[in-house]
C-alpha cells in the first residue's frame, strides 16, 4: 500500500451536539496529509462529500435522515470509484458516515474492526435519543430504517468485532448479542490487554480484508477531549497505538475512519492531533 486517498465529510447532523462538522479541517490542520507524505506514502486529498449545513435546515428537526443517507451515498458511490490498491482514509464528521464508508470501501466480504466508546447498534426503536451517530454499525449489518438498510447494509454481524466499548444502551446490549457480533469492553481490554485482543480479533476474521472504524471517543477524555460523546475509563495513549500497530502487522487492513474528533470541545487540537498519530501507527509507522 503506496497510495493514499482522503475524504472528509463534515457532518453533524447525526448526533446530538453540533460542531463535529469541523472534523475534517481539524484533521487536516494536524498535519495529516503532510505526515502520510512524510512517511513515503503518495496522498491524494479528494475534499470533501457535500453536506448540508444544520441551519440551513431550520425548518426540519433531526434526525435528518434523508440528509445523512444523501451524504452516505455520495461517499459510498466515490469509495467504490477509487482504483483497485488505493487506501482511503474517511475523515469525519460524526460516525453516521460509516454507513457510506464501510459499503463504499468494501471489496467483497470484508471485517469491519469498530473501535469505539460505544457500538452504534442503536435501531430507531432502541435509540434513547434518535440520533443516527448511533445507528451506523447496525444498519450496517441488516437493522434500522428501511431506507438506510436499503443502501448500506454490507456487512455480516459475525464479521464484526468491537473494541473499547465501555456505554451500551439496553437495546443495543440485546442486539449485539441476537446478531452475534464479537464485542471486547473495556472490561475485556483490562483484564486481557489489548495486543491480545488485537490478535484474537485477527484471528477471528482469519482471512478477511479489514475497514477501521476509530471514534475519537474510544480514548479517555483526559487524552482526546474534543469530543461530543465522552465517557471516563477509555484506552490509553500507548493501549491506543499498540492496538494500531497489531492491526498494521498484519498487513490486511485496506480502509480508515477517523471520526467524531469535535474541535469545539478540543484543546488546541490534541484530540485531532492524537487521532493524525494512531492513523499513521495503523499505516505500519513503528517506533524502530
Amino acid at each position: 500500500m503506496e497510495r493514499v486517498a482522503v475524504l472528509g465529510v463534515p457532518m453533524d447532523l447525526g448526533a446530538g451536539r453540533r460542531g463535529v462538522d469541523m472534523g475534517p479541517s481539524a484533521l487536516r490542520y494536524a498535519r495529516l496529509l503532510e505526515e502520510l507524505e512524510a512517511f513515503g506514502l503518495a496522498v491524494e486529498d479528494l475534499g470533501n462529500v457535500r453536506v448540508p449545513l444544520a441551519e440551513t435546515l431550520r425548518e426540519k428537526k433531526g434526525p435528518y435522515l434523508e440528509e445523512i443517507r444523501q451524504a452516505a451515498l455520495e461517499l459510498r458511490d466515490r469509495l467504490r470509484g477509487l482504483s483497485e490498491g488505493v487506501f482511503p482514509i474517511v475523515l469525519g464528521g460524526d460516525h453516521s458516515l460509516s454507513m457510506g464508508s464501510v459499503s463504499g470501501a468494501a471489496r467483497g466480504r470484508t471485517g469491519v474492526i469498530w473501535v469505539d466508546a460505544h457500538a452504534d447498534f442503536n435501531t430507531p426503536e432502541t435509540s434513547p435519543s434518535g440520533n443516527i451517530h448511533g445507528m451506523p454499525l447496525a444498519v450496517l449489518c441488516g437493522l434500522g430504517h428501511p431506507r438506510l438498510t436499503e443502501a448500506f447494509r454490507a456487512v455480516d454481524p459475525r464479521d464484526v468485532v468491537l473494541i473499547g466499548v465501555r456505554s451500551l444502551d439496553p437495546g443495543e446490549k440485546r442486539l449485539l448479542k441476537e446478531m452475534g457480533v464479537r464485542v471486547y469492553t473495556m472490561h475485556e481490554v483490562d483484564r486481557l490487554g489489548v495486543a491480545r485482543i488485537a490478535e484474537e480479533a485477527l484471528a477471528y476474521l482469519e482471512g478477511l480484508s479489514l475497514h477501521v472504524s476509530l471514534d475519537a471517543d474510544v480514548l479517555d477524555p483526559t487524552l482526546a477531549p474534543g469530543v461530543g460523546t465522552p465517557v471516563p475509563g477509555g484506552l490509553t495513549y500507548r493501549e491506543a497505538h499498540l492496538l494500531m500497530e497489531v492491526l498494521a502487522q498484519s498487513g490486511r487492513v485496506r480502509s480508515l475512519d477517523l471520526v467524531e474528533v469535535n474541535p469545539i470541545l478540543d484543546e488546541k487540537n490534541r484530540t485531532a492531533e492524537m487521532m493524525v498519530g494512531l492513523a499513521l501507527s495503523l499505516l505500519g509507522k513503528r517506533i524502530l
